[in-house]
């Protein structure tokens, strides 16, 4: 069996001369860098049975999140990437559906892994009566993650058709998008909190737009105005205006910036955009170095994994230290140990990656004839609101039928993960016979 090592190595000295290096790197930091920040902000109540969050606790950190909130970095190498995909497609004659199958499935079969494996835990827990407590916290907090995987299915399921309008109206698609989600704010500062949830695919979707722009090279033109543009709009909007400093959530605070995301997110995307683009040059330059690019390489590999698995080595540490390592939450005493916590949780995830990196292994997207796009969008579909369902009601108090209301509707764990069995169904069964 290959190394992970020699796997690395081979992909790096196959690397095409015209691939854009600096988007595989953004991905491995954005997600890096959100694994490491969960590993920090989770802090353990007292007698260790719930979980809270740093940023509650200390609130003076609640400006880091401007530098170190990078998920805007994952939606904008997803538009990248699927621009590149759809382009790549179109030359080999493919169509939407080897598109949503290709992309959507790539996704599923690690995310499926590790719902499986916390479905059965979550059972076992219920049988044995231990679904309480610590045990539920983590049946619940595990899956929350998956929220952005549910929006980044919608936005595959969108992807053809967003690049069309993005090829008639380039730049004005992100900035209509963006207006109508301070539209959307409007309504939910004014006690109309029904349309807030439209911000996931408007925010999200603006900065998806924004990848497009950089895989036709507009946006690399715009890097300093983007960047001062997006912070004074959330300096602004901030201190003005009615937004929460942190751009992330935090618990008791009466507004979240990210859930659902707000235009004071989106002035956030638009400045740390920009500053991706500014560093593109330099990074560029250090990325053509063989080591970095092999460790780059090697990092893509797992990032996903990681990320599916980040939060189950946090909880097993916790349930060795009940209370956390270091004390109060902010002391001297905690961010001492902070370098141990982190060490720790990476080791345990170390771990896990290599039992189910194998899970994650790419494919290339191949081409079916005759494959009918009603079945790939329906599947797509599917996909998209059984993740999102799983991330909302997680697997605590599974065989009690906990429920989670979604637009409204409540929804249970066994009904979101029948939905994502059905869509992967569908796009499994690429060509469906006509009757007659």
């Amino acid at each position: 069996m290959t190394s992970p090592a020699l796997s690395a190595a081979r992909l790096a000295a196959r690397t095409p001369a015209g691939r854009d290096r600096y988007v595989d790197l953004l991905r491995v930091v954005s997600l890096g860098v959100v694994i490491a920040g969960h590993w920090l902000m989770a802090v353990p109540e007292e007698h260790g049975d719930r979980i809270t969050n740093v940023l509650a606790v200390v609130p003076v950190l609640r400006p880091l999140t401007w530098i170190f909130q990078v998920m805007p970095l994952f939606f904008l190498v997803g538009g990248f990437a699927h621009a590149t995909a759809l382009a790549s497609l179109d030359r080999r004659g493919g169509g939407y559906a080897d598109f949503a199958r290709s992309r959507v499935l790539r996704l599923l079969r690690p995310a499926t892994v590790f719902l499986g494996l916390w479905l059965a835990v979550a059972i076992g827990a219920a049988l044995a009566g231990q679904d309480h407590g610590i045990v539920r916290v983590a049946l619940r907090t595990v899956v929350q993650p998956l929220w952005f995987l549910g929006v980044y299915l919608a936005l595959i399921a969108l992807a053809p058709v967003m690049l069309r309008l993005h090829r008639r109206f380039g730049g004005w698609v992100p900035v209509v998008m963006l207006g109508a989600a301070a539209v959307v704010d409007g309504l939910r500062f004014h006690g109309y909190g029904g349309p807030a949830v439209l911000n996931l695919l408007l925010v999200w979707g603006a900065v998806h737009q924004l990848g497009y722009l950089y895989a036709d090279g507009t946006l690399q033109r715009y890097g300093a105005r983007l960047a001062a543009g997006g912070m004074i709009g959330l300096l602004l909007l901030t201190t003005v205006g009615p937004y929460p400093v942190s751009m992330v959530g935090v618990p008791g605070e009466p507004i979240s910036n990210m859930s659902p995301p707000t235009l004071a997110l989106a002035a956030h995307a638009l400045w740390l955009t920009g500053l991706a683009m500014l560093l593109r040059g330099p990074v560029t330059r250090r990325l053509a170095r063989a080591q970095v690019w092999r460790a780059v390489v090697a990092a893509n590999g797992l990032a996903m994994t990681a990320f599916l698995w980040h939060l189950s080595a946090a909880f097993v540490l916790l349930a060795m230290f009940r209370s956390g390592i270091g004390g109060t939450a902010g002391s001297t005493s905690w961010w001492l140990t902070r370098p141990v916590w982190l060490a720790a949780a990476a080791a345990i995830t170390a771990v896990l990656v290599a039992l189910f990196r194998r899970f994650d292994a790419p494919r290339p997207a191949s081409v079916v004839p005759g494959a009918r796009t009603a079945p790939a969008v329906a599947g797509t579909v599917a996909c998209t609101i059984g993740v999102l369902g799983v991330s909302a009601v997680g697997f605590g108090g599974l065989i009690e039928g906990r429920t989670a209301l979604m637009g409204g509707v409540p929804v249970t764990a066994p009904v979101a993960l029948g939905l994502m069995v059905l869509g992967a169904a569908l796009l499994l069964r690429p060509r469906v016979a006509s009757v007659g």
